[in-house]
């Protein structure tokens, strides 16, 4: 009967969404009403907002209640594809090398150098030249401790803070980007032979330190919307045990897929029954589209299971080589990891950031970017599909940098990488994301960059020479 009970109210309101009863960003009726209105129990209210959070119909807002999510309906979104049942190890293609070589990691044309103003990057700049003119003799002659700047540290937990997330200032240590934090993680947790479960398609930067590790990987499909597809994760751990899983739960790249929060507490539960450890890679943590907090899974896990690492390279600067890890049970070990692969951070980059944050500077500057981005996500997605709607398939993040585009089968997007290079276009194949050499016919775009005219140009002949030459 409980069951009929949610159900009945989870038909219903999917049925008022869908013929509009509901606008796009139109606040739910409370709990409290809800239970009134069906004369429900709160637990029945909650499990049904659960199902269509799930479905990404609408979105939780901490404090202020459930919200209607923009619909994906108006263009096809990739297919999930299906994985191997089996782990690999991951030999990742010179076509990555290539790319970062090229600073082209987030950009078809950066021949074009068409960038945003950067006076967040002045102050920034001016905070941190001012802290290294304080005291330069003890940062000329001393080590920062292993931990990191305590003021950065404390900057970073009132982040957390305004994101529903609990940490202290012990919690937590400062790294050289994302990339340090996550290799500190998978040090930590794995030994060389041991196997990895990653979202599929699978960060490229993960993959490449996977394959230095000498680990092995078995793909998890997901869902271009909810992200990791747990029940696959929970049949292949029961042949293949992991001894941890790395998975970007908001925004994750290439997909810009954004896990729900019963997933997350789902996937938790799975790691403590399972013993293994979440990595959680949050760096587009901040670069959410719509006013939900978008917490991380360390905000739902007190065990200690979830090593949570991040950085300000996306949000803010890729200059700025300055991440976190909160490592929880493995805190220890990871710190001990981080004198053994980088000693000590710079002391006056670290003071000027703190400087940075605490005057409030970062936030103004991330509300102005999470819009402008969002502006680009849209002239993005309007170009394609304006143009190319009825060929390909793409996702519509609500976050981060980039896009995730699917191709007829035909297709491969790896073979036409050097074609697209001699005409100047940098192209960002889909088997870069996989350790089985899974979707050739996809690609990542991203909209970190303006649409110029120039980058338009660039994303026609990619088209016409992806969908024509073929």
């Amino acid at each position: 009967m409980g069951t009929f009970r949610y159900e009945a109210l989870e038909v219903l309101l999917r049925q008022q969404i869908q013929t509009g009863r509901y606008k796009i960003g139109e606040k739910l009726p409370s709990v409290r009403t809800l239970c009134k209105q069906h004369e429900l129990s709160k637990a029945t209210v909650i499990h049904a907002l659960h199902k269509l959070e799930a479905d990404q119909l609408v979105y939780a807002v901490p404090k202020s209640g459930y919200f209607v999510a923009e619909s994906g309906a108006d263009f096809n979104t990739p297919q999930k594809v299906s994985t191997p049942s089996i782990p690999a190890q991951v030999n990742v293609p010179d076509i990555f090398r290539d790319i970062m070589s090229r600073s082209a990691a987030f950009d078809i044309l950066p021949s074009d150098g068409s960038t945003p103003a950067a006076q967040h990057l002045i102050n920034l700049n001016r905070m941190i030249g001012k802290a290294s003119r304080s005291h330069p003799e003890q940062k000329a002659h001393y080590y920062d401790e292993p931990k990191g700047h305590v003021g950065l540290r404390s900057a970073i937990v009132d982040l957390y803070r305004q994101r529903e997330t609990s940490l202290s200032v012990d919690d937590l240590c400062i790294t050289s980007g994302c990339q340090h934090a996550l290799f500190l993680a998978l040090m930590a947790t794995c030994q060389k032979g041991d196997t990895v479960a990653i979202e599929s398609p699978a960060f490229y930067g993960a993959l490449q330190q996977l394959e230095q590790l000498g680990l092995h990987v078995i793909e998890i499909s997901s869902d271009t919307n909810k992200g990791l597809d747990l029940q696959e994760l929970a049949e292949k751990i029961q042949d293949w045990p992991i001894k941890a899983c790395i998975v970007t739960p908001n925004f994750h790249t290439p997909t810009g897929s954004k896990m729900p929060l019963a997933n997350m507490k789902a996937l938790v539960k799975l790691a403590n029954q399972h013993d293994f450890y979440i990595i959680e890679d949050d760096i587009y943590g901040e670069l959410r589209f719509r006013s939900e907090l978008c917490p991380p899974i360390k905000s739902v896990c007190d065990e200690g299971r979830v090593i949570l690492c991040g950085s300000f390279s996306k949000c803010l600067s890729r200059e700025l080589r300055i991440g976190w890890i909160a490592g929880g049970l493995l805190h220890h070990k990871i710190v001990q990891l981080k004198l053994i692969t980088q000693l000590a951070s710079p002391q006056a980059v670290q003071e000027g950031l703190a400087e940075f944050i605490s005057q409030g500077h970062f936030k103004r500057y991330v509300n102005q970017h999470r819009q402008q981005l969002k502006e680009q996500r849209d002239q993005l997605l309007a170009e394609l599909k304006r143009n190319w709607g009825t060929q390909i398939k793409f996702t519509k993040p609500n976050g981060g940098l980039s896009c995730w585009v699917e191709l007829p089968d035909h297709i491969d997007t790896k073979q036409s990488y050097k074609v697209l290079l001699e005409k100047g276009i940098v192209l960002t194949p889909g088997v870069l994301f996989s350790a089985h050499g899974l979707y050739k016919n996809h690609m990542r775009l991203s909209f970190s960059q303006p649409l110029t005219e120039r980058r338009r140009a660039a994303l026609h002949l990619l088209f016409q020479t992806l969908l024509t030459n073929q």
